[in-house]
């Protein structure tokens, strides 16, 4: 686009006289290409027009800012660099007529990402939410990478806070909308699942009137839905209890660290097999089916889609170290999502023992404790041969853990003492999973433990 072009866009004042053009934004001196263009973001801990000049130095060809300054390089002067990024990538993403869906919930917005643009990929040229960009920057980030032979998007929505998902929702305009459930996470910001229900909800708010949402019909709170005079006819729903939705599965079965089920839809059935394990993946399958349908794909290309399904990142990643199976889950961690690791070290395909490395779950309010020590008490349900707790917070897991008859509990606050005790009692023929929230790191364990070749182990 052209300077003069993006300062309208982003209702900015150019300074320059010139129709020079930029194809891409950067917001990190870092990452400068030549001849891109830089928008200088404020943070907490930096603030990006500190930068400016150097972002020229590194080849950048104009800049946004929020603050005037004398220079020989073109820079569009706006009120606010954040609220700019945001008008660009909408601008941008309607110059591009292309299927939208907005996936949000309290639990599996990712995972459910992944399986749904796999689901798409069948007939569609799919951009999709990379990492963790689904809130006020990442979300711009990604609509502003959609190129012209993309046909479809399939783009995550995060919040901590009621009015952040309307806003990205009004950004991605999304055709239709995935909500996977309504959870815990948050609590310390929305304060009821109530609130966090109308927060999710928010995601109507960029979508045209008539536009389906596919939900959980078995999560308790989405239920309370079914009369809405909100929703009409645009609710769809899927489950594994509820079998009045557009599609349910059955026969499910769990073995060889995959998981086979049927799809049942219109009265008919459709045998399929997922290369993950845990029940919550059988629901991600599920809400990727609705929208294959929703979009035209035949369910038989649905089911084949669902056999080459790849999760992202750190969820579920399972990788074999000297013959122990160590399945990384260290991306985000809730009550809901603890309930369903644990299941899946449970079902795991394992000779040896089960192990279960947990840290703390951020974000939870007054109720982390009682959180926290409820996990404790699954995961004494889990068949673990042993239970690693690292965190703060963490410890209330290991006292739910002891109080409810594990034995093997250990707690720490450091992860060299919880790297230690791995290296110590893991075994070849074990299997052991690491789960918390993001701001815990936890993959940091894993490196520390095994390495890249996971000579340590004994």
């Amino acid at each position: 686009m052209t300077l003069q072009e993006i300062a309208e866009a982003v209702d900015g004042k150019l300074n320059h006289d010139s129709k020079l053009s930029v194809d891409e934004i950067s917001t990190d001196t870092r990452k400068i290409s030549p001849g891109c263009l830089y928008l200088a973001l404020s943070g907490e801990r930096f603030d990006g027009h500190d930068f400016i000049e150097k972002a020229f130095e590194a080849g950048a060809l104009a800049a946004i800012s929020s603050r005037e300054m004398k220079t020989e390089h073109p820079v569009i002067l706006v009120e606010d660099t954040r609220l700019a990024l945001g008008r660009l990538a909408a601008y941008y993403k309607e110059k591009h007529s292309l299927f939208t869906v907005g996936v949000t919930g309290s639990v599996g917005k990712t995972s459910t990402k992944e399986m749904i643009a796999a689901v798409l990929s069948r007939k569609y040229r799919v951009h999709k939410t990379q990492g963790n960009f689904n809130n006020d920057i990442g979300l711009p980030m990604t609509l502003l990478g959609i190129e012209p032979a993309h046909t479809a998007a399939v783009i995550e929505m995060g919040m901590s806070a009621l009015g952040e998902i309307s806003y990205l929702s009004k950004l991605a305009q999304p055709d239709l909308a995935v909500i996977t459930n309504i959870g815990v996470s948050h609590l310390e910001n929305l304060g009821t699942r109530e609130n966090i229900l109308k927060a999710k909800l928010e995601i109507l708010d960029g979508m045209k009137p008539d536009g389906k949402i596919v939900l959980n019909g078995d999560n308790d709170m989405l239920k309370t839905l079914e009369e809405a005079e909100l929703l009409k006819d645009r609710a769809v729903w899927f489950g594994l209890e509820a079998r009045q939705g557009m599609v349910w599965a059955e026969n499910v079965l769990e073995e060889n660290d995959s998981t086979y089920f049927t799809f049942v839809y219109q009265g008919k059935r459709y045998p399929a097999v997922l290369p993950a394990i845990g029940i919550h993946n059988v629901y991600n399958a599920l809400a990727g089916f609705c929208v294959g349908i929703l979009s035209g794909i035949a369910p038989e290309e649905i089911v084949e889609a669902v056999k080459g399904y790849q999760n992202a990142g750190m969820r579920q990643s399972i990788q074999e170290y000297d013959g122990i199976k160590v399945i990384a889950d260290c991306y985000n961690a809730s009550p809901d999502s603890m309930r369903s690791a644990l299941d899946v070290i449970r079902k795991v395909e394992c000779g040896g023992k089960r192990f279960a490395v947990l840290g703390d779950m951020l974000e939870l309010g007054p109720k982390s404790a009682e959180l926290h020590f409820e996990v404790g008490r699954l995961a004494a349900q889990a068949g673990l041969n042993g239970l690693i707790c690292c965190g703060e917070q963490s410890a209330e897991i290991a006292r739910g853990a002891e109080e409810h008859g594990l034995k093997t509990v250990f707690h720490t606050v450091r992860k060299a003492e919880a790297a230690e005790w791995l290296q110590e009692n893991l075994r070849k023929g074990d299997a052991v999973i690491f789960k918390a929230s993001r701001g815990m790191k936890l993959e940091e364990l894993i490196t520390t433990v095994f390495g890249k070749a996971g000579g340590s182990i004994k």
